[in-house]
């Protein structure tokens, strides 16, 4: 299968798109990773043995991994239906802009997106596309309502996301959400689509588009839920995320205080 150049497109990092398949669903689950290694793979097989890529085309969004977990053979044999790879700069609003593109150029109904680091439920994704068909806009995962459960969280980052991070994103948004950091949610395509939205512009580089799209739905009049999951933490060793330290903690502060105040509005 050979590899295509997308370039000069406004508001999307350059990038390649290699397609091991057709289209096959009316929704897609978009995979942002860089360098991952055994935990996108295990989770590529949790996607397969659960049926979640019979029920949506998984679009991988990859930022320039370097540790080999990348191989054609590997994602194929997994049920990869297209492999991106960002070309441009920015980091994980980068590889979201390009996923969006890619999949709204495609004709998906649907988009959800989930973490790389085999923390989530991808179990879950049909919970997700029930309420896509209920006519929900903007379905949010989380580990903290009836159903969901939340596994060795690191107390910071439960405190942070319980105590900050969700009641900015809720005062913001007019609608109480409880699980706000998570990326594992879906979006309808007439959401994305809105140019009152407007998702594909170079102010999303980092964190910043995740924070937007969890407020921008409701402020504009379109049905938001939660539906729970589980997140799990490893026990011991690292703790898988790209969040860390007062550096990365101060610009997630400075996303929420641009938000709040309608910055990222076009």
């Amino acid at each position: 299968m050979s590899v295509e150049l997308i370039h000069g497109v406004p508001g999307v990092p350059d990038y390649s798109k290699q397609e091991f398949a057709e289209k096959q669903a009316e929704y897609c689950l978009l995979i942002p990773i860089i360098n991952e290694g055994e935990r996108i793979l295990t989770e590529l097989d949790r996607i397969q043995k659960a049926g979640v890529n019979k029920l949506c085309d998984v679009i991988l969004c990859d930022g320039g991994s370097t540790d080999g977990s990348m191989q054609e053979n590997g994602l194929r044999k997994r049920g990869v239906n297209t492999l991106l790879t960002k070309l441009g700069p920015g980091k994980q609003g980068a590889q979201l802009r390009m996923g969006l593109h890619y999949a709204l150029g495609r004709g998906y109904e649907g988009i959800l997106t989930v973490d790389g680091n085999n923390k989530d439920s991808v179990e879950s994704v049909p919970l997700f596309l029930e309420k896509l068909k209920q006519g929900y806009d903007l379905v949010q995962g989380s580990r903290f309502i009836r159903g969901g459960l939340a596994v060795n969280t690191p107390p910071s980052r439960y405190a942070a996301v319980r105590l900050i991070h969700a009641p900015v994103i809720s005062l913001t948004a007019h609608q109480w959400f409880t699980d706000t950091t998570n990326a594992y949610r879906a979006y309808s395509r007439r959401y994305l689509a809105d140019p009152r939205v407007a998702p594909l512009r170079d102010v999303f580089m980092n964190y910043e588009l995740l924070a937007y799209l969890s407020v921008r739905a409701t402020q504009l009049g379109y049905k938001a839920c939660e539906v729970p999951v589980v997140r799990a933490y490893p026990k011991t060793g690292k703790t898988p995320t790209k969040i860390s330290g007062f550096k990365g903690n101060s610009a997630l502060l400075q996303v929420l205080w641009n938000n709040l105040c309608g910055k990222y509005n076009p």
